[in-house]
């Protein structure tokens, strides 16, 4: 049944799990009595919900605590055991993959080294799918109880009805990859576990909103610094965040040649690969047959040596150079959208670490509106090289609450009788 908004009982019912679910997830652990105040829901509501969630097995009881007076007051808190995610990150040099139980607890991980013919799209979707089995099996853990997969990828994602989740990866030679389809397709998992594939900067940035630098932040923007650059915004208006393609915003006309084959775009100057690439064409001598993670640890060797002898001049000047780029390319977003918080992550971004920050602090500020500049604070991700797999093992999560903690259903072959559904609606 309907009411005057249009939300049905079930509405409201699935609503109530989704707020109580997420108080225990983030504060928790909590007693009956506390969830009342931060959820808004009645001690009827909240107790009716609860006894919901334990019997669904997604709440279990986790001690007790002393009440003014009264008798102890018995604490809750979401099951770990009770759902499972896995996260990929299709990555720049590696394809990783990790099985999380429901509070993010790594429970099991694979690595696929990526080398010559490195996007090669068999061979990142055969590195996914045995992935996805090694992490599996490793745990002990059935595929039917996975609450989902998250994938995240380089390039813009586009979701289509036909064919799922369609990858747009310019840089890497993606053209309208089906990348759901094609995991479907040769994948060993139930068809009641979904996909869920986003672009690597968004699932970076989910990670650092919920549990990293951008908790408790309601407008920020948080950078993935790796062989390209890539950012995701977050506002109000956009909580889960929305990709950008910031590094292929034109910094200089006519200017280096980027890997999406334009001129002049932030990443052929700001991203690792570009870097490295400068650092060899004015004579520097990056390790033969390295991958980039080595050779820029190289690098910053021969630029801040630690035995405390000479400096790389070469190496300085171009991390000196693609420090200002860096800053000058987040001056952009600093006027466009006047964040909060602007965070530094990916590969390279950790590499470089605090030692970069202080000049690409100094350079986002000489180049962005004064008011908005002095606003902002910039710092570098707290999650560390695993921020994208968790990110992305958010995405079925979120899911997972929003649906109030239900488990996705097989969709009943023709049509639902509607005296079902109306039993349904007004199930209390």
């Amino acid at each position: 049944m309907a009411g005057r908004n249009g939300r049905t009982v079930r509405d409201l019912r699935r609503a109530n799990r989704t707020v109580v679910l997420q108080r225990l997830y983030f504060d928790g652990p909590l007693s009956r009595f506390e969830l009342g105040p931060v959820t808004g829901l009645s001690s009827g509501s909240v107790s009716n919900v609860v006894a919901d969630l334990v019997a669904d097995g997604l709440v279990e009881e986790a001690g007790s605590v002393d009440s003014d007076g009264g008798r102890p007051r018995t604490l809750l808190r979401v099951a770990p055991a009770s759902g499972h995610m896995i996260g990929v990150d299709v990555g720049e040099t590696r394809v990783r993959v990790e099985l999380f139980d429901l509070t993010l607890t790594e429970l099991a991980r694979a690595e696929r080294p990526l080398e010559q013919q490195r996007y090669d799209v068999e061979v990142i979707v055969g590195h996914i799918r045995d992935g996805i089995a090694e992490v599996l099996a490793g745990a002990g853990i059935g595929p039917e109880q996975l609450l989902g997969v998250g994938i995240g990828v380089p390039g813009i994602v586009e979701h289509t009805p036909e064919r799922g989740a369609v990858v747009h990866g310019q840089t890497i030679g993606w053209d309208a990859v089906p990348l759901e389809a094609l995991l479907r397709s040769t994948s060993r998992l139930p068809d009641g576990v979904r996909y869920f594939i986003g672009n690597g900067a968004k699932t970076l940035g989910q990670a650092e909103m919920w549990f990293g630098a951008g908790r408790g932040a309601r407008n920020a923007i948080v950078v993935l610094f790796g062989s390209g650059v890539g950012a995701c915004l977050v506002t109000p208006e956009v909580e889960h965040g929305r990709a950008v393609e910031w590094g292929h915003l034109t910094v200089r006309v006519r200017g280096r040649r980027c890997r999406c084959g334009a001129l002049g775009c932030l990443e052929a100057y700001a991203g690792a690969e570009s870097l490295l690439e400068r650092w060899r064409e004015e004579g520097g001598r990056p390790p033969k047959d390295a991958d980039e993670e080595t050779a820029l640890t190289a690098m910053l060797a021969s630029a801040y040596p630690s035995g405390g002898g000479p400096a790389d001049p070469v190496a300085l000047a171009v991390l000196e150079e693609t420090a200002e780029y860096l800053g000058a390319g987040l001056s952009d977003l600093i006027n466009l959208f006047q964040p909060e918080r602007i965070l530094i992550g990916g590969w390279a971004g950790l590499q470089l670490g605090a030692r970069f920050l202080p000049a690409v602090r100094r350079y986002a500020a000489s180049y962005a509106l004064r008011h908005p500049a002095e606003k902002v604070a910039i710092d570098l991700g707290r999650l560390g090289p695993d921020a994208v797999t968790v990110g992305a093992a958010i995405l079925p999560l979120a899911d997972f609450f929003a649906r109030g903690g239900r488990r996705l259903e097989p969709v009943p072959e023709g049509p639902v009788p509607a005296w079902r559904t109306a039993m349904e609606e007004r199930a209390p």
